[in-house]
């Protein structure tokens, strides 16, 4: 099994370098591994005690950014060595003041896990959620480096827990410990004879109450808003939602409505179509302040949705008409009930929100206008919906806390 996963390893290699002739993140992607040996060993300074967190991509780094913290207040004689999977995550965090370095991960061969581990030497590891990498883990396990897995989930349908998933059931017997999000992975992890796991719930509900707690004021977007009797922040859209929106934008429900839309991908063809598919009637971000704004504002940058949030009066978020659901808890810290497409259940915070009645789901137009007219016009409903959505973050902080609690 070891050789067809080398097989695939390289296999996804090779695919990536030609995507790189045609995508620019698969070029990132190529770019940033680039002579990556020479990089970190010219980094690294000697006679340092490392410890190594890794994150997929961007959320998982905001999951996993507490405990970062957390960890370094505590130990800041510790070097935090902090690395990405994907361009999504390296590029813009590159320059996070709280890691002493950070890195792509080299692909996931035997001999760039025994380089790698070589140069950096952690005494712990922390990977955030997702990914486990056979040869990483291995190595690490060898050299007796404990793994630890923080604000891990796992589902039924996952290869680990099929019939003939036993050789993937051996890197996850390589993880010292799984801090867990909830009581089902933990089943799921006992079932299979692992009980070195602990509840601690998802960092990332500490990570979206320190935004919230240190969101700061936004002159541009509070002169947006002024004046308007509801604001609607939209994060993280595609192409369906920002359509929604389009289609419903210039009916009466909207004549006193501001609608703020941060789209997923902020490139200038997409910035372009943005706009076209609001016959211009909206201003971007970057143009500045004005004298008058109209009734949509097109945040075209990255880095300041998450405090933008503060100025809403409820929220929509996009993936949901597609692969999966982007991030609502920034959304909820600030007591924004959240509306969403369909494709939530994978969500954990999703579901929980829809039972209890703080988040809503719609599936068309139809829906997306129903909705929406209940949360502009129902006072009452909004408020309601809104102290559900701050209780429901508010109620399970202390993730961090408790992992650090466990470490000592």
């Amino acid at each position: 099994m070891r050789i067809f996963y080398s097989l695939g390893i390289i296999a996804y290699s090779l695919a990536i370098k030609i995507a790189s002739l045609f995508h620019e993140k698969a070029l990132l992607w190529c770019k940033g591994r680039k002579n990556w040996y020479a990089n970190i060993s010219n980094a690294l300074q000697n006679n340092e005690t490392r410890i190594w967190f890794h994150c997929a991509s961007l959320g998982e780094f905001e999951q996993g950014r507490p405990l970062i913290e957390a960890f370094k207040s505590e130990n800041p004689e510790v070097k935090i060595v902090l690395t990405f999977f994907s361009p999504s995550g390296f590029e813009i965090r590159k320059d996070y003041a709280g890691a002493d370095y950070i890195f792509y991960l080299p692909v996931d061969t035997r001999l760039n896990a025994n380089r790698f581990i070589n140069l950096i030497n952690p005494i712990k590891v922390f990977f955030v959620k997702y990914e486990y990498w056979y040869n990483y883990f291995k190595v690490l396990s060898n050299r007796n480096i404990p793994i630890y897995m923080v604000s891990a989930i796992l589902r039924e349908n996952h290869i680990f827990f099929k019939f003939y998933g036993g050789w993937y059931r051996k890197i996850l017997s390589y993880v010292n410990h799984f801090f867990v999000q909830d009581q089902k992975t933990k089943s799921l992890l006992n079932k299979i004879g692992l009980n070195n796991v602990t509840i601690t719930g998802d960092t990332r509900f500490d990570r979206v109450a320190q935004i919230a707690e240190n969101a700061p004021e936004n002159n541009l977007v509070k002169d947006f808003v002024a004046g308007s009797k509801k604001v609607i922040v939209v994060g993280s859209s595609w192409q369906p939602d920002e359509e929604l929106f389009a289609k419903i934008i210039n009916t009466p429900l909207f004549s006193d409505v501001k609608v703020i839309i941060a789209p997923h991908e902020v490139h200038k063809k997409n910035i372009d179509r943005i706009k076209n598919l609001f016959n211009n009637n909206c201003c971007c971000y970057s143009e500045g302040s004005k004298d008058s704004f109209p009734k949509v504002l097109i945040i075209d940058c990255i880095g300041v949705l998450s405090s933008l949030y503060r100025y809403g009066h409820f929220a929509y978020i996009g993936g949901a008409f597609g692969a999966g659901l982007h991030n609502i808890l920034e959304a909820a810290t600030f007591g924004l009930p959240v509306v969403f497409g369909p494709n939530y259940s994978k969500f954990n915070e999703a579901v929980d929100l829809i039972d209890l009645r703080g988040a809503f789901s719609i599936s068309d137009f139809d829906s997306f206008s129903e909705i929406l007219s209940l949360l502009i016009l129902d006072e009452e409903l909004l408020n309601h919906t809104s102290s559900i959505s701050k209780d429901y973050v508010q109620n399970r902080q202390g993730s961090v806390q408790k992992i650090m609690q466990f470490l000592k």
